[in-house]
């Protein structure tokens, strides 16, 4: 069995098929999905989903995009509910950050107090962090180690195969690994995969993007997480089966309430 760790299930893309998308998971071992909390706008559709499946699972935060949204006594009453596992996706990207250089500055300081903030939250709702890292690894790790994110632990969402980033591995972080991995120009991350901690390996999707070969181009979702196992089990040299069963205990490892879901 497979848990997607990372899939936005409240995308409108996901509105006219959902029930189907959700079949074709479980018939391909998808045994539990998260729904990070990227954007406030959809954190209560997210919660609805969640109770509407059993193995669905949502976070509640704020993404680096939408930072003008983020409300603290707002999120709080969605981190109390039983099926909300984690804070976030939560984090830094200066992958478009303005051209003007005062405006820039603006907005990388405002970046990093809402992650703060953020990391923050998660130790005083004892939860773990959903990190979003683009573009910005020691900014990003800097505040983490600053802000004692060990307590709490969390994943790197769609790990960016930044090798200074493994030493989050020593700070209670996993690895969240998706369809990149099976593109036929990836190289970086194929070639760092072996030298991530295999207790560290969690599978994801980021669906409805990044969708793996064969089907790059088209909407992602949680099925084609088989794609992605298959690809990290060809590059570790494992069976799928332990590939499989590795990634699902550490999901379970991360996000603990998986466990009333998932059967291992």
């Amino acid at each position: 069995m497979i848990v997607d760790t990372h899939c936005h299930l409240d995308d409108p893309r996901f509105d006219e098929d959902l029930d189907a998308v959700m079949a074709r998971a479980k018939e391909a071992g998808v045994a539990a999905t998260v729904i990070p909390g990227a954007d406030p706008d959809t954190l209560e559709k997210a919660r609805d989903i969640a109770h509407r499946y059993d193995e669905v699972f949502f976070a509640a935060g704020v993404h680096p995009y939408d930072i003008e949204k983020y409300d603290e006594t707002f999120l709080t009453e969605f981190l109390r509910d039983e099926k909300c596992v984690a804070v976030g996706e939560c984090g830094l990207d200066y992958y478009r950050l303005p051209e003007d250089e005062a405006q820039r500055h603006e907005e990388i300081a405002e970046q990093k107090r809402v992650f703060a903030a953020q990391i923050e939250l998660a130790k005083r709702a004892g939860k773990p962090l959903i990190v979003h890292i683009r573009d910005a690894s020691d900014d990003a790790m800097a505040l983490l180690l600053e802000h004692g994110a060990d307590e709490v632990g969390g994943v790197l969402h769609c790990y960016n195969a930044d090798e200074r980033l493994l030493k989050m591995a020593d700070h209670g972080f996993y690895y969240g690994i998706g369809g990149v991995l099976t593109f036929k120009n990836a190289k970086k991350l194929p070639r760092v995969l072996p030298k991530i901690p295999k207790n560290r390996l969690v599978v994801e999707t980021d669906a409805p993007y990044l969708t793996p070969h064969p089907y790059r181009g088209k909407r992602n979702e949680p099925a084609y997480t088989r794609f992605v196992v298959e690809k990290m089990a060809d590059i570790l040299g494992e069976s799928v089966e332990a590939v499989e069963e590795l990634t699902t205990r550490n999901a379970l490892a991360l996000f603990q309430p998986l466990k009333t879901a998932v059967m291992v």
